[in-house]
């Protein structure tokens, strides 16, 4: 381990200040990898809550700071927090990793993507237009794009800082105000950007951070009448509740991004190929120890190939180095928590009653700090609780097919629709499965490649709307109609 991270913020972050929380509870946070207390953390409440919603309320008046700011300016201040970002990057992947449990590494790599989304959504402030429209009649007639509001945010504990990115770009480029509530297992970097917004120079009440338990600062932000829009990253059982939250409030608008178990499909490929998608099922599912929503769970290989796939996964899984995420030879960090360790868990011991082969792993390493050794399950039939229920962990699920209409009856069995993967050399059967799959993503002789310019989001139960790309902004916005009458 380094020597000690310093812990600058636990405070609630309100109106451009620290403060401690008005329930006068604070909860404690823990790092994965040692089972230790980092520290303790101030916890919202309804109270707490309430008061960020006024200050991002005021700050969305109409004469205030911010809406009569420019949008190129709004656009310099995204930019310039970017670059606060990028001066503090080895902070924040330190901060990261101590409180998330993955790789120093896989830390650095989330930061410098989240930090060119915020670059690219900077660019995007001063060129959100609407339409000049033809209307019948003798009239002029166009549209505005306009900000929603007060949006509250509420993201998970896998991509602490990209997630917070992904909410925070788009919704400020297009001028609204936020209050966010970070996961309560991973704090402390949202807390930490809270004093960049500050630096940067947003006007007090543009951003708020609230952390706190789901159940109550959660659900106060959820159901605030104050609040114009929720956008959520999390589980489809919380999704539910937010959207009954919006139906029995204010209606408030809602964008969801949900769980996963999606497909990775290994079509009959040369050697060549087969070693590319062996290397991108690992870094899909071993990476962040599994714990990602669109990670390839459910890995589909053409019979022909199937052994030969198998092999070479598992001599990368077997490489694999589990340990102490600060260690630059460590490939491997720790699981956020004993609960989520004992989930994954479980399911091993699923798969191996339900009579799937376990090929490796499936065993704790050490007897501190909550690692698991990248786990490889074969011989899978779709039944089984392995294939369809979301395990978030370094488990992946390996199954055999014949036929491509087969293969994408199987693969879209399944009630979430986040994102999918194949590997072909056959641009005919490329195109028809690509159209076929029933994901929001689907990538091709590759996986998990997301870029910023690209919109990311789910099918079915795996939620609505979009962030990333130009798509991410239409969630933060409303659009006016103005009709003009000539004479």
């Amino acid at each position: 381990m380094p020597s000690k991270v310093e812990i600058k913020y636990t405070q609630l972050f309100i109106n451009n200040e620290f403060v401690n929380a008005k329930t006068g509870r604070t909860f404690p946070t823990y790092n994965p990898a040692t089972e230790e207390e980092i520290a303790q953390v101030q916890e919202a409440g309804e109270d707490d809550i309430d008061l960020a919603v006024k200050a991002a309320r005021k700050a969305f008046e109409r004469d205030s700071e911010w809406r009569k700011m420019d949008a190129s300016a709004r656009g310099n201040l995204l930019y310039k927090f970017a670059q606060l970002m990028r001066r503090d990057e080895d902070y924040l992947a330190k901060l990261e990793t101590l409180d998330n449990g993955k790789t120093y590494a896989e830390s650095l790599a989330d930061i410098d993507c989240s930090i060119k989304c915020m670059e690219y959504y900077a660019g995007w402030a001063d060129k959100i237009s609407g339409q000049t429209i033809p209307a019948d009649g003798s009239n002029f007639c166009y549209t505005r794009h306009e900000a929603i509001g007060v949006c509250g945010q509420i993201i998970p504990w896998n991509y602490p800082i990209m997630m917070a990115i992904w909410k925070f770009g788009p919704a400020l480029a297009c001028g609204n105000t936020i209050v966010m509530k970070p996961a309560e297992l991973t704090p402390l970097s949202s807390l930490y950007l809270g004093s960049l917004f500050r630096e940067a120079g947003f006007p007090a009440g543009v951003v708020n951070i609230v952390p706190g338990f789901g159940h109550i600062a959660g659900n106060a932000l959820a159901m605030h009448m104050n609040v114009d829009k929720i956008a959520f990253t999390g589980s489809a059982i919380t999704g539910r509740k937010i959207q009954e939250a919006s139906a029995k409030s204010n209606l408030k608008r809602v964008s969801l991004e949900l769980g996963g178990k999606s497909p990775f499909i290994i079509f009959d490929v040369d050697d060549e190929y087969l070693q590319k998608a062996a290397e991108d099922t690992a870094f899909s599912i071993f990476s962040n120890q599994g714990q990602s929503c669109c990670a390839s769970s459910r890995v589909f290989v053409h019979e022909k190939v199937y052994d030969k796939f198998l092999e070479k996964l598992k001599k990368i899984a077997n490489e694999k180095i589990v340990g102490d995420p600060f260690d630059e030879n460590v490939t491997s960090g720790a699981i956020i928590n004993d609960t989520q360790f004992k989930k994954i868990m479980s399911y091993i011991d699923i798969g191996v009653k339900e009579g799937a082969t376990l090929v490796c792993g499936g065993e704790r390493v050490g007897n501190k700090g909550y690692f698991l050794k990248p786990t490889i399950f074969a011989d899978c039939s779709d039944e089984m609780r392995i294939a369809k229920e979301e395990i978030f962990g370094p488990v992946v699920s390996v199954f055999k097919f014949k036929q491509e209409d087969e293969v994408i009856r199987r693969a879209n069995a399944t009630t979430y629709g986040l994102a999918a993967g194949l590997y072909s050399k056959d641009v005919n059967q490329i195109i028809k499965v690509s159209n076929s799959l029933e994901a929001g993503t689907v990538w091709v002789n590759s996986y998990e490649t997301t870029a910023n310019q690209a919109p990311f989001g789910g099918f079915k139960q795996s939620g609505f709307g979009r962030e990333l790309g130009e798509y991410g902004l239409h969630e933060y916005t409303e659009v006016k109609t103005v009709s003009i009458a000539i004479f």
